[in-house]
Order: structure tokens, then sequence, then C-alpha cells
């Protein structure tokens, strides 16, 4: 393997920043984000280190799930701006080394839409079977994906005479992905997309989206599969390093399927849920074993396609593969308040809220993201610290302006504070105390780690393209992991207490000759020579080590 194939698979070695135009740059002053604002913060970006943005949707809505009830898949909210806005942003973007992607959200429509308006209509309309309707409830139907906001799938609408179908919200009507006709809409959404300049999609609700009810899909069991394997290689027909990065939330072995197993040939990246929820876990009980064990039995991917790690994102932080005891151990400790908690699986806070600021193991935390085999994933504040504002009420709390400097609406915005989509964060987390432009000029800050933490992590090709080992040490409370790739080794260790220890490991292949070098601070140790070596960790401290034996051909 060279050095340049890594941008053949551009993605395997990616840093995605996923963000929301409405809350991240208001240019016009009429208190919404627009593209005129994220273009004059696409530098920023590109200073931090960002490859790939992704975009939340932008499409016109009725604006009641946050722009996912869309009414046009063509077109731009025009509170945003226009078509020519978003190509600048592509296009800019692009000069500054960054591809953009979009959310892709064909699970369902606004009820607003054109297609489910004329669909209602009649039962005679074109449009009728790109819904999924009947005569009754059935008796099999699915639970809602809102338990507490919808009571159930099924809804009545009087005009059509008939249940149709949603799993979300009852404002937004599942399509038939079944019918000829409405695949056939959603490839030329993608093309057209593609055509604009998108380097891929954000695929919403996989698992949804395919298989949204039992014999929607007639073909045979492995219909939604087979559809989605149509949908690669169309977007790889139109744009031959276009992605499709798909929130699918299974367990290990069901997203093995997603990927297209050892071919490789559905979904180019999947969020890595089970991780992400084992580390919360192991936060809490300050014990990295059940992250560690979650880790080692990750199953291998084909080459072509990769994990997405991340910390936080745009929802609540789900927590529906733990066990009602572990759930219950995590939502005591992060998230105790009724207000902090969403649908009896998920804690709608920010991470340093519920680590009560402390910069140990914020930094820890991401060390960590960055370190572990894959692609991290960033949602927008989380470099600075931002926080949320729980009366923005449900996932809206963790969806607040960007916190750009220490003035009137943090910078985001020169409107009055009642015209912003979301309030400010307040309190201790609030752009008085954490914002943008403080952070730039202080070399101590969490900006300023995370700049670091890219920079490594980019230089560092066998994290994106390597394969795990869990090592064996006898602290529990420690994550030692080893990631090895044709291009290089590197070990990483996590101290999930605050105690500081010495942590005893054995390298395999190494002897009185290799050294340790240490990538996010000075410093090298040696093995002696049977590969062992001791390694000094602070409470909830961390280290990366580059394994460097005489004659390697790289930096350290």
């Amino acid at each position: 393997m060279r050095i340049t194939d890594t941008s053949d698979l551009w993605w395997k070695n990616a840093v995605l920043y996923c963000l929301d135009v409405e809350t991240f740059m208001d240019w016009d002053g009429d208190g919404r984000g627009d593209f005129g604002g994220l273009a004059h913060r696409l530098d920023y970006l590109s200073d931090l280190g960002v490859t790939c943005l992704w975009l939340m949707p932008f499409f016109p809505t009725p604006d009641r799930d946050d722009g996912y009830d869309i009414m046009d898949f063509y077109g731009i909210d025009k509170r945003l701006g226009h078509i020519g806005d978003l190509v600048e942003v592509i296009r800019s973007a692009k000069d500054r080394g960054m591809r953009v992607i979009a959310d892709l959200v064909v699970n369902h429509t606004s009820d607003r839409h054109p297609w489910f308006q004329a669909a209602r209509s009649s039962p005679d309309s074109p449009y009728r079977d790109f819904y999924v309707w009947s005569d009754e409830i059935p008796k099999d139907a699915p639970e809602t994906v809102f338990p507490g906001e919808e009571k159930g799938v099924w809804s009545f609408d009087e005009k059509a005479g008939q249940y149709y179908l949603h799993r979300f919200y009852k404002h937004q009507p599942d399509l038939n992905t079944a019918n000829p006709k409405v695949r056939e809409e959603i490839a030329k959404v993608l093309g057209y997309w593609l055509q604009l300049g998108l380097s891929g999609f954000r695929v919403d609700a996989v698992p949804f989206f395919l298989e949204t009810t039992e014999g929607m899909l007639p073909e045979g069991p492995d219909a939604g599969h087979s559809y989605l394997r149509d949908l690669r290689s169309f977007v790889g027909r139109r744009q031959g390093d276009a992605i499709l990065l798909g929130e699918v939330n299974l367990k290990f072995k069901d997203q093995l399927a997603y990927f297209g197993g050892p071919d490789g040939d559905e979904l180019s990246m999947q969020f890595d849920f089970e991780s992400m929820q084992r580390f919360y876990l192991s936060l809490v009980r300050e014990d990295a074993r059940p992250l560690a064990r979650t880790l080692a039995r990750r199953p291998k991917l084909a080459l072509q396609s990769q994990w997405a790690n991340f910390v936080r994102n745009h929802d609540e932080l789900t927590l529906d593969k733990l066990t009602e005891v572990e759930r219950r151990e995590v939502f005591d400790a992060l998230g105790p308040e009724p207000r902090m908690q969403v649908y009896d699986r998920g804690i709608v806070r920010r991470l340093p809220t519920m680590l009560d600021g402390d910069p140990r193991r914020i930094r820890m935390a991401y060390s960590l993201l960055f370190s572990l085999p894959g692609t991290p994933v960033l949602f927008y504040g989380e470099e600075i610290g931002m926080g949320e504002n729980l009366d923005a009420g449900g996932r809206q709390a963790v969806r607040t302006p960007m916190q750009w400097t220490d003035a009137k609406n943090g910078g985001f915005s020169t409107a009055r504070p009642s015209a912003l989509p979301n309030p400010v964060v307040a309190d201790g987390f609030g752009p008085d105390h954490i914002n943008v432009n403080q952070q730039r000029h202080d070399p101590d800050s969490l900006l300023s780690f995370i700049q670091l933490l890219i920079r490594r992590y980019r230089a560092s090709a066998e994290i994106g393209w390597g394969d795990l080992t869990i090592l064996e040490q006898p602290h529990a409370s420690v994550l030692a992991h080893r990631v090895t790739g044709p291009l290089g080794s590197m070990i990483a260790l996590h101290n999930f207490s605050p105690n500081a220890l010495t942590v005893p490991l054995t390298v395999d292949g190494a002897d009185a000759e290799t050294r340790l070098v240490d990538l996010l601070q000075e410093g090298e140790t040696r093995t002696d020579d049977r590969g062992r070596a001791e390694l000094d960790l602070e409470g909830y401290g961390y280290r990366w080590l580059r394994i460097l034996d005489p004659g390697t051909r790289r930096l350290s």
C-alpha cells in the first residue's frame, strides 16, 4: 500500500463535521443561520482540520421536526438562502480541501409534500402508492420511534379514508420504497445533488427506509439489501468516490449486512452505536472493560468499508443497546433529571455538561475518539466544549446557536434573541465563557487540543486503515489498544479513572531497538529485548505512541 492510496477511499481517514446551517452562522441578520454565514466560516473549519462537512437538512420544510420533515427534495429553504448559495459553499469548501455531504431523508416526507397531498386526494391518484395505506390498523404494528410523543405508527386520514404508516411523527408519512416509481424518484434526488457537487449522503434511518413494514419489499428477505446495493452502484456510477454514510442503530452482526458483508457493496460507512454506548458506560463506571469487550468483537470490514466513530451527535445520546440496569446507571450519573432524558432511551445533553466541565475527562474522551480505528465525526461546537440549553426541550437542547464570540447571541446573529431558532446556551457553558474567538488565541484551549488530535490522526493512516488489537494489561480502568496497518503501527492508552498509574505492556515484534514515541507530547520509551515497557498515565490520562523500529522511514 502507498500513502497515495488513501485518497482513493478518502472517507477512511477523513474528519467529518456535522452542522445545521440554521444554527451555525447568521450573515444577513434575520436571526437564522444561512449559507452566507457558513461560507464565511469555511476558513475556520479548514483551520480546524475538517475534511468533510455533513449538512443537516436544508430543504423546504414546515420545520416541525427541525427540517427532517421535507416538502421538496430538490429545493433550499428560503430562510437559509437559495441554490446558488449552496453551490458557492460547495465550491469554496472544495477549494479549501473539504468535501460536502448532506442528509438523505427518504424514509418519509412531510405531510405537506405535494406527493402526499396528491396521494390523499383520491384512491386513483398516481401518488397513492407512494405511501403505505391500510383500511385497518394491522395487529402486528411496529412500535413508534418516539414513545411518549406518538401513540402508534398508524394514523387515520379523513380525506383519504384510510390509515397511513409513519414510523416517526404522524406529520411524516412513510414512503413506500417497494414502489418502483418511488425508487426512481429517490435516484433522481441522489443524481440531482451529486450533479451539483455533493460528495455523498448521510442516509437517515436506513433500516426503516428499507423495511418500512412487512410485505412492502416483496422480492424476498434480501430485497432491502438488494435495493441498497443498487443505490450504492448508482451513486458510484454518477460520482466514483461519493459515499453513503448510514444511520443503522443495530447490533454489529446486523450492521455487517448493511455494509454488504465481505463485498462491501452497500453502505460505505456506518456509525458505531454499540461502542459509543459502552464508552459512556465505561465513563460512568471508571472501568474500560465494557468498551474494550465491545471493541474486541467489532467485525472486520471489507477494505472499502469504514466505521464512523462519534462521542455525540445531533440527536439524543441513545442508550438503547444497554440493559435496563446499565441504562439507568448512565442516566443517574449523566442525566438524572427527567428533562435531561427522552424516549426512555436517551439523554439530551452534550459531553462537557455531562462531565461537569472536567477538562481531563473531556480531553481523554476526544483523544480516544480520534485514536480508535475508523473515521471521527464531530458535531458542531464540540471542538470548543459547548453545552446545551434544556429549556429548548428534547433534542433541540443540543441544537443551539454556535458560539463564536462573547458578544450578543454569542456572535451568531445580530438579531434580537427572540428571532433565533433556538435560545443560546446560558450558565457556565454559554458564550460568555466558551466561544471560538477566545479559544483561537489560547494554545491550551480545547479547540487547540482538538486541532492537535486532528493533525496527529491525519498523519497516522493506520487509524483509518489498520486493524485493532486490545492489549492485555492489569488495570481495569485502562483501555490499551494497538492499531496496525500497512503504513505503520501505534498504541493508545486511556485511563478512565482519576488515579495515576503505571501500565506494563508487551509489544509484539518489539525488541531493545524499538522506540515508542509519544505523539501528543514530547518523549519516548524504549522496550526491552522482550518487547516490554512500562508507561505512566495520569488520572484520566491518555497517550498515543508511535512504534518505531530501526530503519523506519517516517517522522514520529
